[in-house]
């Protein structure tokens, strides 16, 4: 779904976690076209605006441990391109949301 919403160029931020520097996973990346960003070794801020995000989203987004994949999906996504993306205004880009900074870049 991320490939499709959204446009060129993408970057993938990470940190320096194995799973991400395997080869494989790193074939899958660039195979799609998408710029590898690591955090430096021993940064723990570079993470911080996604740490940020899943903090926000546990707290907002109480799933009950009976729901299915599809609610669980159905619940994430709108979440995420329902209101994160579109309603909550971000004080790091000029307290607009990301789908208005994204339009206006």
């Amino acid at each position: 779904m991320a490939l499709a919403a959204r446009p060129a160029p993408r970057v993938h931020h990470s940190d320096q976690g194995a799973q991400y520097a395997a080869a494989a996973y790193v074939r899958a990346l660039e195979l799609h076209g998408i710029t590898i960003s690591m955090s430096r070794r021993g940064n723990c801020w570079d993470n911080a605006p996604v740490e940020s995000f899943f903090s926000t989203l546990k707290t907002k987004l109480s799933l009950p441990l009976t729901w299915s994949n599809q609610q669980v999906t159905t619940a994430l996504f709108e979440y995420i391109e329902c209101y994160y993306n579109r309603k909550r205004r971000h004080s790091s880009i000029g307290y607009c949301t990301p789908a208005a900074y994204e339009l206006a870049a």
